[in-house]
């Protein structure tokens, strides 16, 4: 008998000993507050209910990477625009020259040499302060001179400095090259970009012109003064110049939509957005697109300040994207578009920021997935690896490059060229464009309200 009843004690120790060990394997980890377990498991969670590509999502188990890292491995392979930052860590912001020092470059090779072309140089920026201006070229970055097997690997550094020592030279037709100058630059800040606007007379035709770096938040009101002007010169055509814009605020670029495009209504469909199965899909007409994110200018009043247009020539570049790639492919139902230039970047994604914000008093990382596919009001989009010009140009065919705005600049004469049908040859393609090894651009993230 007391054989027996150890033997029943024996057990019933044994199954509550096996209970707990169950409930212990099966209770969920708790891991250290801001340690990196802690936030990638956050990641996971919210990419898995926000990303589009949410079905794809790797199963990674090793949770103590950091969470950059974390992040990046959960990314579909082609996904270029999906990323994460801290605030406080100022190293996993995305970097650009343009954001550090207020201009950008490409290359391109001529009569043997390599250089650096600057294309572009934000006002008030470091780069401009400093006298630099569209069209110098770069021949050496500090002290390394520039050639076939090192150019990508210096653009590369460039974008990772902090302070950069430039030798510059520039070029005319007439002159040739000029005496080489010393430039220092020092990572600064650039605000808010002036619209550059202007009107040119061609074969008697008014044809406006008009030049946006980036959609700003707010700029309905701009737009408006501007377009008033244009209409009061009664402009007949209009090329718009987005080669450098990365894109920006999507209430900004609907407002422009809704003074260029002829013939709408404010219920008109303008955008669909297409998220995963929690997303579902959004479409907002003119009106609420603009409502998004705009609440001092109306429908009605952009509308007043349409001018004199059936068509739209726009500029663009291996740097358009985004909101600017919007203007493109969604103005497309309502008039037509002719695009001048290269193709553009592909980003026909948008989301909006999520912050971990579960530390009081703390901010934690903030996450940029690519939350919904974008298509036009007839459904078309699926442009991620660009929108093909109709008019296929290089602007750096020559080493003299005209600042934007003059009639003789190569995008803006092919496009005055092509108004009056004209079908002149390029002439004289002397220098060779060359490419980066990887896709640089600087593209800003395109939001959306949650």
């Amino acid at each position: 008998m007391k054989y027996s009843s150890h033997i029943r004690i024996l057990a019933f120790l044994f199954l509550i000993l096996s209970i707990l060990s169950c409930q212990s394997d099966d209770s969920p980890v708790s891991y250290e507050k801001g340690s990196n377990q802690y936030t990638n498991i956050w990641i996971h969670e919210q990419m898995k209910k926000y990303y589009y590509w949410n079905e794809d999502l790797p199963v990674l188990t090793n949770l103590s990477l950091g969470p950059k890292e974390y992040f990046q491995k959960l990314l579909k392979t082609d996904d270029v625009y999906s990323y994460a930052l801290h605030p406080e860590l100022p190293e996993t912001v995305p970097q650009s020259l343009r954001q550090k020092f207020g201009f950008d470059v490409s290359f391109m090779q001529y009569e043997g040499r390599v250089y650096g072309v600057i294309l572009y140089t934000l006002y008030d920026s470091p780069a401009k302060n400093n006298g630099l201006f569209r069209g110098q070229l770069i021949t050496k970055v500090d002290d390394v001179e520039l050639n076939l097997s090192n150019y990508d690997n210096i653009y590369k550094s460039m974008r990772g400095a902090g302070q950069l020592n430039l030798q510059i030279v520039s070029y005319s037709a007439q002159s040739g090259f000029s005496k080489a100058k010393q430039v220092s630059l020092l990572q600064g800040f650039s605000f808010s970009q002036p619209v550059f606007h202007q009107v040119i007379t061609e074969n008697k035709i008014k044809i406006g012109y008009v030049e946006i770096p980036h959609f700003d938040v707010g700029q309905a009101n701009l737009f408006s003064q501007i377009f008033q002007e244009l209409k009061n010169q009664q402009i007949k055509e209009l090329v718009l110049d987005l080669r450098y814009n990365g894109g920006g605020d999507i209430s900004s670029a609907t407002a422009l939509s809704i003074i260029l495009a002829p013939n709408i209504k404010s219920g008109d469909l303008f955008i669909q957005f297409e998220g995963n199965e929690n997303g579902g899909i959004v479409k907002q007409s003119f009106q609420q697109s603009l409502e998004s994110n705009e609440s001092s200018v109306s429908f009605d009043a952009l509308r007043n300040v349409h001018p004199n247009i059936q068509k739209l020539y726009v500029l663009c570049s291996k740097r358009t994207a985004s909101a600017s790639e919007i203007i493109i492919n969604n103005l497309k139902p309502f008039m037509e578009v002719i695009t001048i230039g290269e193709k553009t970047v592909g980003k026909d994604v948008a989301g909006f920021p999520i912050e971990d914000d579960r530390l009081l008093g703390k901010r934690g990382w903030i996450l940029y997935p690519s939350i919904y596919k974008l298509f036009n009001s007839r459904h078309e989009g699926d442009y991620s690896k660009g929108i093909n010009p109709l008019v296929n140009r290089d602007e750096l065919q020559n080493p003299e490059i005209f600042p934007l705005g003059n009639h003789s600049e190569v995008l803006l004469k092919t496009a005055i060229n092509t108004m009056s049908e004209n079908t002149e040859k390029v002439k004289n393609t002397v220098s060779k464009s060359l490419p980066l090894s990887k896709n640089y651009t600087d593209v800003d993230p395109l939001l959306v309200t949650p």
